[in-house]
């Protein structure tokens, strides 16, 4: 039996004593203590091994006051590379008390719900730190203000500065300085902003961090981890010694993600090697400093379904994870521009951003470049190259793979849906039911000039494109890709009774604008060639219509054909 995979598992502990396959991040435990950086924000995108990363140093680092505890811990770590750095890393192991906080929860619809899932996040790491309680170094007034943390009754400003009076209170009892960690930081303020209080969260937040990060004799270093750098201003305020650690920086590169060799071990051991092209399609494509990464969720996740079947298809796992009102965002706010940089970045080309690190959510539509930025750090762009120009560092980038090119288009077709809801099409009805093909062509040429289009998927991109635009009538039901005859017509829209009327429209996508007339008489013969007809009159329904379709980018070319046997010449 193989090593299971930790699919959804983010405790190092679970997974060592329960032996999941491990990729070994603990030399990011050396690198850490090389740099000797105080406060640490390390910027990755959702789901590139944050939160297993603090859940090892904790297990490191941390003396939990029991020497059979420790000892525990100390064996997790057997036959990892961290063992193998030397004593100067190892005497390190189980030194230091740890504040260990997450914030990924606080996803609530108002800031009173979200203060409180906050509250309850310190109120549980003052529950797991309450043996101290019987230490005799602890004042009694100490103690009574961490019973009311504790148990959730002290008030906002005894909770905004509880870090701080912990680790105080961590140090008195075991007379070294203390280790904070603190998960996803900027969860609570991507919430806030979409849900409408980012300036009551922001208040909160930065109270939190100032009190633990900024003057605190009692702190030895700090590691805080995001998605998204917030800038210093709204805050990390005064916080000079803050070392931000972003997707740009050469160091600690290796030790969020999996690397192209750890990929092809893993893939090794599951006997999986003949795969290796649609892992690396799909899935690699993110380049942290100069170090080439793939994305570890996924990477688990098809290798998780390979293992089961060796053929398994590969799936955006990701859009199940991570939160896409970003990209949403920027689709909906896109302008004519915009619209036409995501159409060059679906069909493979660069997009030259300026790097902006310090923006703020309320920054994100002051510009297109923060929104860019927005993408690139959050794991919907890559890095193809950088370059220098006029004191202003540029990145070229791209989308990073199949997976997230997948993203943009299925948020791309669920945005255009909606937009086609609100649409009143009685009159591309009208024409359809009147065989005005040139006024059907209008008709879908005004509406595809505002849609955001992707090209080398184009079928898929015109199939829902259209799909969306008929289903919008009470009149008639909507049937895509039915087998019909001898082959399948692209879609089938009929009325609910068997005396009203019926259309097939047959699509292609053309090579070029001068392909459109000649694709659309073929797309309408394909029709009477394959005999699409045969279902419907086989269901009973007499008035049958006939449309060929072509597209071409932004254009369209429509023609019309009735329900009865045709035959016409159409060049080859």
């Amino acid at each position: 039996m193989k090593k299971p995979l930790p699919i959804g598992v983010d405790n190092f502990k679970k997974m060592i004593k329960d032996d999941y396959y491990y990729i070994d991040k603990t030399l990011f435990i050396k690198e850490l203590l090389d740099l000797k950086g105080e406060a640490n924000l390390f910027i990755r995108p959702r789901r590139f091994g944050k939160t297993l990363n603090l859940s090892m140093l904790r297990c490191f680092f941390e003396d939990t006051r029991n020497k059979e505890k420790n000892a525990q811990n100390k064996e997790l770590f057997q036959g990892m590379k961290i063992l193998g750095a030397g004593n100067e890393y190892v005497k390190y192991m189980g030194m230091y008390p740890v504040i260990n906080l997450t914030l990924k929860s606080a996803k609530q619809r108002t800031f009173e719900s979200a203060y409180k899932k906050l509250r309850d996040e310190i109120a549980e790491e003052f529950q797991r730190h309450q043996d101290i309680l019987d230490n005799e170094k602890i004042s009694e007034d100490s103690k009574n203000l961490f019973r009311k943390l504790a148990c959730r009754e002290a008030g906002y400003d005894e909770y905004s500065g509880a870090l701080k009076f912990l680790s105080k209170c961590l140090y008195q009892a075991a007379g070294e300085k203390v280790v904070v960690l603190i998960d996803e930081y900027d969860v609570p303020l991507e919430n806030a902003y979409f849900r409408g209080f980012y300036g009551e969260m922001i208040d909160f937040i930065r109270s939190l961090f100032e009190s633990v990060l900024k003057t605190n004799d009692y702190l030895q270093f700090a590691v805080i981890t995001g998605c998204l750098r917030v800038s210093k201003e709204s805050i990390f305020t005064g916080l000079n010694h803050l070392k931000i650690i972003s997707v740009l920086d050469r160091k600690y590169s290796e030790h969020f993600g999996f690397t192209e060799s750890e990929v092809l071990q893993m893939m090794r051991y599951y006997e999986a090697e003949s795969r290796f092209s649609t892992m690396k399609e799909w899935y690699d494509g993110y380049l942290f400093g100069d170090t080439e990464v793939y994305n570890p969720w996924s990477v688990i996740s098809f290798m998780d379904d390979l293992y089961a079947k060796i053929s398994a298809f590969p799936h955006p796992y990701w859009i199940n994870t991570s939160s896409n009102e970003i990209i949403k965002e920027l689709i909906a706010h896109a302008d004519r521009e915009t619209k036409g940089q995501i159409e060059a970045l679906l069909n493979g080309y660069l997009l030259d951003i300026q790097v902006h690190e310090e923006v703020t959510y309320e920054d994100m539509h002051s510009s297109g470049e923060n929104l860019w930025n927005f993408l690139y750090f959050t794991g919907y762009l890559t890095k193809e190259s950088e370059y220098f120009k006029e004191s202003v560092i540029f990145l070229r980038t791209r989308i990073p793979n199949i997976e997230i090119k997948t993203i943009y288009q299925n948020t791309i077709l669920n945005w255009m849906k909606d937009i086609l809801k609100k649409e009143d099409f009685h009159a591309l009805y009208q024409a359809m039911e009147d065989g005005n093909a040139e006024r059907m062509k209008d008709i879908l040429n005004s509406q595809l000039f505002r849609t955001i289009s992707f090209y080398d998927s184009a079928e898929n991109f015109y199939h829902g494109f259209l799909a969306g635009a008929l289903s919008q009538s009470e009149n008639y039901l909507v049937q895509s890709n039915r087998e019909s005859g001898n082959g399948r017509s692209d879609l089938i829209v009929k009325s609910p009774s068997l005396r009203g009327r019926s259309f097939i429209l047959e699509l292609k996508v053309s090579g070029s604008i001068d392909d459109l007339e000649n694709d659309a008489e073929k797309a309408l013969q394909q029709i009477y060639d394959k005999n699409y007809m045969r279902e419907l009159q086989t269901e009973g329904y007499k008035r049958i219509d006939c449309y060929g379709i072509s597209f071409f980018r932004k254009d369209c070319e429509v023609r019309f054909g009735k329900g009865g046997k045709r035959r016409k010449e159409v060049r080859r």
